[in-house]
């Protein structure tokens, strides 16, 4: 009986929550809690806590940006005299008009025995897959706005040879995007174990880069947006669950070669698509690797 209130508690929780919100909240307690000792048999025989909140509804959250129109009125002071003509007016000045292109790519091979993290520099492989990249990338015609790339070494590198088919596009480097231990994945796997600070750590800050990056346009943006992000597997994996508003625990069931091209569009409604995920097709074979 314990379990099944705790299921119906979970399904109340969710409702009170947004979808995205709820799942973020479920995981980071579930982050928390340890594989083994005393919680370890309760947990196996529970089924995951998305299933739980989210099970059969097919429920997309609206608002998983905090970017719905309505949601950015505060109707409690909206003049009841006015009508619906000047609500309608407001919605229409925070409606996105837009659509937004991300394009997401993980960095090339790089020497994973380097000591220190300046020292994980691209192989001479890497190097090759990160101009294929960038003819590819090239070669789709698009007006890319700009590139945002993370800090660290190995996505500067394929960042810096990227860079040299988009002449003209502007980029920028963040710490956001670095590499981590998202959450906790579920099921786990016995060859990647962090330590649990890990996730608490690294969890928080590629969160912070999916509310950052990953949202529908501003609502004064004219035209459609194309750009790149530049980063890591494990980041990458995780944005693309957040986005699709899938369990993000189930991130590391995901795989993505080095070089690889991940396309996410974000319609003016909130709506989100993926085209590609981990697309390396136009890498000849000998050239595709995941390490």
């Amino acid at each position: 009986h314990a379990s099944v209130a705790f299921r119906q508690a979970l399904q109340l929780a969710a409702c009170g929550l947004a979808g995205g919100s709820a799942a973020v909240l479920f995981s980071a307690v579930a982050v928390g809690k340890p594989r083994g000792g005393g919680d370890a048999d309760t947990r196996a025989t529970e089924p995951p806590v998305w299933t739980g909140a989210r099970a059969g509804r097919g429920v997309w959250d609206t608002n998983w940006d905090r970017r719905e129109p309505l949601s950015l009125i505060n109707l409690k002071k909206r003049n009841v005299e006015s009508g619906e003509d000047e609500l309608t007016s407001r919605l229409d000045h925070y409606k996105a008009k837009a659509t937004r292109h991300i394009f997401l790519i993980r960095h090339s091979q790089y020497h994973v025995d380097g000591s220190l993290e300046k020292d994980r520099t691209l192989t001479p492989l890497g190097r090759e897959q990160a101009e294929l990249t960038g003819l590819r990338l090239a070669s789709l015609g698009l007006k890319f706005n700009k590139i945002v790339h993370s800090s660290m070494t190995r996505a500067v590198e394929t960042t810096d040879i990227i860079s040299k088919h988009l002449p003209g596009v502007s980029r920028v480097s963040t710490d956001l995007l670095r590499e981590g231990a998202p959450i906790e994945p579920d099921p786990p796997v016995s060859h990647w174990k962090p330590e649990a600070v890990q996730y608490y750590e690294d969890g928080a800050r590629i969160e912070a880069a999916f509310r950052n990056y990953i949202h529908r346009a501003d609502a004064r943006q004219e035209e459609d947006s194309y750009e790149i992000f530049i980063c890591h597997a494990n980041v990458i994996r995780y944005i693309v669950c957040r986005a699709l508003q899938f369990p993000p625990e189930g991130w590391l069931r995901l795989s993505l070669n080095n070089g690889s091209i991940t396309h996410l569009v974000i319609r003016p409604n909130g709506r989100v698509a993926l085209r590609t995920l981990g697309d390396t097709g136009f890498m000849p074979p000998d050239k595709i690797t995941r390490s």
